[in-house]
């Protein structure tokens, strides 16, 4: 896996389109995509399709920045139930390496999340 990027302070996040949750019946269909395969006029799918790539791209970035907390705080020495590195990567099914490195981004994260704390 890729090493994580890091937030670039100075920019501010984008608010990409909504993401819609499916419908079960349109999720089981391998066919259908957010409804993408209904939009006939090509301007309007290359909007869209556009839209979700980004919401899907910024939806990843947070998820990552989520795990790489949930694995700082994981490797937290001051708690008393803390994970090894090795045991973060398990569960995580990421290799000990990256582990490593997401803990070290999620500490950073965390480091200056407390310096913009009023």
């Amino acid at each position: 896996m890729a090493e994580p990027e890091r937030p670039r302070s100075s920019q501010p996040r984008l608010r990409p389109a909504p993401l819609i949750f499916e419908p079960a019946e349109a999720a089981a269909d391998p066919e259908h995509f957010f409804d993408l395969e209904s939009i006939e006029d090509p301007r309007e799918l290359l909007t869209r399709a556009t839209e979700l790539t980004h919401a899907f791209r910024a939806a990843t970035d947070r998820s990552v920045e989520f795990q790489a907390i949930a694995a700082a705080q994981l490797a937290d020495p001051r708690r008393f139930d803390r994970l090894t590195t090795a045991d973060i990567a398990e569960r995580a099914q990421w290799t000990e390496d990256y582990a490593k490195k997401m803990v070290e981004f999620g500490r950073d994260l965390l480091r200056g999340a407390a310096e913009q704390a009023p």
